[in-house]
């Protein structure tokens, strides 16, 4: 069976942003670039881990369809900064943030109280404007950690707290990424594919560990595939090798056998050759006269 070449370079090139990249796959087998492309894609898009804020209780506010004095923005405006907030979080459990300001002021995510569990990316990220030194904003910040995009019904933590206001959480550390498949010349042959998969991600994780980790969710899903024949192979080769673990006492035992026969047909000649022979006649010779 004449197996389908596999590529055999990949390039990383560094974008014009810190979190932005380039992978270059080549040469692919005709039509594979494009089958690469849109596995790697679609993993990268919905299946990465990362963080996101899932809810945050303001003080003074019960729901997200009113106002605060002295501040800019309303409620669903300060949400919608929140959900811009890219975070590393060091922990598989919520964790709290706690953010207290007053006076007028630009409020951003630096501002946010430090925590050795939780590391905030941009924090330049305006929150809030307040607008006069008599307003001031405290709120709490629910963060937790997931996997791609999980909406409120599914959201379960907190929903018994007073004044919780719940947020669809985008897990996702990937903002973008697009691909584009090029011809290659393999040989005489000009049909082959050059793989170009561009990445943007949120600064949480680079572009390259994004790549490896969706190749990795890709292989170990395919290995699921193909697991009961992997466990048919292993049983066929350990029957193979205890045959192979008694060949040598069946040998030894066809060779004792045959120097045993051998044994017997000697004994058998040897006592023919003795029958055949003539007997002598005993007694002195008689004398010539």
């Amino acid at each position: 069976m004449k197996n389908i070449a596999l590529p055999k370079k990949i390039d990383f090139k560094e974008g014009k942003k810190i979190n932005e990249g380039t992978v270059i796959i080549e040469p692919c087998h005709p039509g594979y670039g494009m089958t690469l492309g849109n596995s790697l894609r679609r993993v990268l898009l919905s299946s990465l881990p990362g963080a996101a804020v899932v809810g945050v209780k303001i003080a003074g506010v019960e729901h997200e369809f009113t106002t605060l004095p002295h501040i800019k923005e309303d409620i669903l405006e300060i949400i919608l900064n929140l959900k811009q907030l890219r975070l590393k979080v060091f922990s598989n459990k919520e964790i709290k943030l706690e953010l207290d300001v007053a006076g007028k002021k630009e409020v951003k995510a630096g501002d946010i109280v430090k925590n050795s569990e939780v590391e905030i990316i941009n924090s330049d990220l305006t929150l809030a404007n307040i607008t006069d030194m008599a307003g001031s904003l405290k709120m709490e910040i629910y963060v937790n950690f997931g996997i791609g995009y999980c909406p409120v019904e599914n959201i379960e933590e907190g929903k018994d707290m007073v004044g919780y206001i719940e947020m669809d959480a985008i897990y996702s550390p990937i903002l973008s990424t697009g691909i584009k498949v090029e011809n290659v010349r393999v040989g005489k042959m000009t049909n082959w594919d050059r793989l170009i998969l561009n990445i943007v991600t949120d600064g949480t994780i680079n572009y390259r560990e994004a790549f490896e980790q969706s190749t990795r969710i890709l292989i170990e899903q395919f290995s699921a595939l193909i697991g009961e024949k992997k466990e048919e192979t292993e049983e066929s080769a350990e029957k193979e090798d205890d045959s192979s673990g008694d060949e040598p006492e069946k040998k030894g035992q066809l060779i004792e056998d045959k120097y045993q026969a051998d044994d017997k047909k000697t004994k058998i000649s040897d006592k023919t050759d003795k029958a055949a022979e003539p007997k002598k006649k005993r007694g002195r010779p008689k004398k010539n006269s």
